[in-house]
């Protein structure tokens, strides 16, 4: 959702980058361009102007560090300055009463409060915690039914809340059989409302009487923009909100509602909603999106979406079986389903240090999902004695394979060079140890390829993403790069004579 304020951000920080120093009048020109991104990515007027104000005091009361340009500078103030925009320090959930926890989920009508309560329940369930799940909109048709649905997907336990029940009766009872079944943490999915529903809000207030919630969690529509951002300021008068969950950040929203929410409402972003799938809830690390936002990648969160997907044990054995030759295409199959389930592999590119700037320059160049695809076609074509022991591959096997997939024969013969290129190179590289190794794979091109952003503490056993090279694979060195050496051997030469 920040694609097109980081593109705007980079060109303006390209442009300084060719200057000599930093003066008052191209930090003038430099910020009227942020400014402007700002505006567009539906950012709160306000929030602006004190934004460029104090990123103007620091760009021009520091002195520039001599190992950086005048861009470089600027980029560093402007990741402090947005950093502290989203939030400053990162925060999350803060339990401090006894158990159980009671977390209150409110906003507006449509924003996604009971699809959140379900993710929030798997996030606190992949924390071994034990939720409970407690359904307080009488009336909305079908609410109940909604969570009771979502949470029988979880294995979460429902309270039975009934049409013409009182939601702060319920609340009491729900507290009380949560104790009985030693569940940790209650999560109130109150009904969704127009803040200037008086009688509503006055139910919010009751509830939170009732229940003393340790956290109450505003839920807003990321594609609302500054609505949403008004709307998270009513309700935190009304309820001294904690903390706000940002929906359907992975839409096309321009991401004025983040940039704004903490400085309007005071309350800090935690969650945000990344997908439709119950798994599709993230914790909000400022520190992490200004990095998106300027584009120098999220790492931290590629490495945790893929310890989530693999352990340690697992990723070991893989790499073993890579240094020794014995990773076959079955193990290849593993591992691509394995990075798919970390989400769309266009959203991981993004968090990748410098790949927005690269998927940029491939422009009409396949997408990595369209060539994953058509590799996954081909293994699924093999039988499993192919994928095992891919050399008994003949000319008919091929045929054969290639019209199972609705590929050629030559995408066929493509792959399994590429694949025993890689595993010659991963055995060589072996004999340094696997720490060497550990550093990547070479890439398999423009047929979608083994990335080298893998490690057994990392990616998941050393498996990369699709036309990625690795880092450890040998360059290659181009006729500029031949000729720039033979000059600079040259030029060493007939300074050594004339000394």
């Amino acid at each position: 959702m920040f694609e097109a304020l980081s593109n705007r951000l980079n060109s303006v920080f390209r442009r300084l980058g060719g200057q000599m120093r930093l003066t008052e009048e191209n930090i003038q020109e430099g910020l009227r361009e942020v400014r402007m991104a700002l505006l567009e990515a539906d950012v709160n007027l306000q929030v602006v102007k004190e934004f460029i104000e104090r990123v103007r005091e620091r760009a021009l009361g520091q002195e520039v560090m001599k190992d950086l340009t005048p861009g470089q500078h600027l980029i560093k103030v402007v990741n402090e300055e947005l950093i502290e925009l989203l939030g400053g320090e990162f925060k999350g959930l803060e339990f401090k009463g006894p158990e159980p926890h009671l977390i209150m989920m409110v906003g507006l009508q449509g924003s996604g409060k009971t699809t959140s309560s379900a993710k929030l329940a798997d996030f606190l369930r992949r924390q071994k915690m034990r939720p409970y799940l407690v359904p307080l909109d009488v009336y909305r048709p079908a609410a109940i039914e909604q969570l009771q649905t979502l949470g029988a997907q979880l294995d979460v336990p429902v309270y039975p809340t009934r049409p013409n029940d009182n939601p702060v009766n319920v609340v009491r009872d729900a507290i009380k059989d949560a104790r009985e079944r030693q569940c940790t943490a209650l999560i109130l999915d109150t009904a969704g409302r127009l803040h200037i529903d008086e009688a509503l809000m006055q139910e919010l207030v009751e509830i939170k009487s009732k229940a003393s919630p340790e956290e109450i969690l505003f839920v807003a529509d990321a594609m609302t923009g500054q609505d949403a951002v008004t709307a998270a300021d009513a309700f935190n008068k009304a309820l001294g909100i904690t903390g706000v969950v940002l929906t359907k950040m992975d839409g096309d929203a321009r991401g004025g509602a983040a940039l704004s929410v903490k400085s309007v409402s005071g309350a800090q972003v935690k969650f945000v909603g990344m997908g439709e799938k119950i798994e599709d809830l993230e914790l909000f690390y400022p520190d992490r999106i200004a990095g998106r936002i300027l584009g120098m990648g999220d790492v931290l969160t590629l490495i945790e979406k893929a310890q989530e997907q693999m352990d340690q044990d697992e990723a070991e054995e893989i790499s073993r079986k890579m240094l020794s030759a014995e990773f076959n295409l079955e193990d290849f199959q593993n591992q691509m389903r394995k990075i798919r389930n970390m989400g769309p592999l266009e959203g991981l590119l993004k968090l990748i240090p410098g790949m927005s700037a690269l998927r940029e320059k491939m422009g009409n160049m396949a997408p990595p999902e369209k060539e994953m695809n058509k590799i996954e076609a081909i293994i699924n074509s093999m039988t499993r004695e192919e994928r095992r022991n891919p050399k008994i591959l003949n000319g008919s096997r091929r045929l054969r394979i290639a019209r199972g997939s609705g590929t050629q024969v030559a995408d066929v013969n493509k792959l399994m060079r590429q694949f025993e290129q890689m595993r010659e190179l991963m055995k060589k590289m072996g004999k340094g140890g696997l720490g060497r190794a550990a550093g990547g794979m070479p890439s398999l091109g423009g047929f979608g390829g083994m990335g080298g952003l893998g490690s057994p503490g990392g990616m998941p056993g050393g498996m990369g993403f699709p036309g990625l090279g690795g880092g450890s694979a040998p360059k290659v060195m181009t006729r500029a790069d031949k000729n720039k050496k033979k000059a600079e051997r040259k030029k060493e030469r007939q300074n050594k004579k004339r000394r």
